[in-house]
């Protein structure tokens, strides 16, 4: 049985919520909130980097259109697709149900925490040449989220 990924961040967010208000009741919150967003940064950077590792191609159009494909499934998200070439990918994300999930349960500061900072962790994983730009998101209030990736150097590899 395969678990969606919005499956798996309801089923984490029953552990990582109370641990991480409880390391903030201890630490205070900028604090246990640095330590948090660190340790999933590391998690997060090292799953993108496997993953940009097992694409033949690392045409960046076509990985983020599957990442987000895999991110989508469950009907998590609802977005448009801006751009895609082999060197960008550019959508903006006008429904997200981590977002909704997170807003139910009174908590889009640490939805933002678990779910969006990892965005950009996962996008280092890349490698040097890859950057992501987000100006926005929903669990912030935003009216969606704009995620644009493009290869720094236009070098295809």
């Amino acid at each position: 049985m395969t678990v969606s990924v919005i499956e798996q961040a309801k089923i984490q967010a029953q552990v990582l919520v109370p641990l991480v208000k409880a390391l903030q009741a201890e630490l205070g919150e900028a604090r246990a909130n640095a330590l948090v967003r660190k340790a999933l940064a590391d998690t997060y950077r090292r799953f993108g980097e496997a993953f940009w590792q097992s694409r033949p191609d690392k045409h960046l159009g076509e990985t983020m259109a599957s990442a987000f494909r895999t991110y989508a499934a469950g009907d998590a998200l609802a977005y448009d697709v801006r751009e895609q070439s082999d060197d960008t990918f550019a959508i903006d994300v006008s429904r997200c149900r981590y977002a909704e999930f997170y807003n139910a349960l009174g908590e889009p500061e640490l939805g933002f925490l678990f779910v969006c900072s990892a965005d950009f962790s996962l996008a280092e994983g890349f490698g040097d040449d890859v950057a992501l730009t987000r100006t926005q998101t929903t669990m912030q209030g935003a009216s969606h989220c704009d995620f644009r990736y493009r290869r720094k150097d236009e070098k295809k590899t």
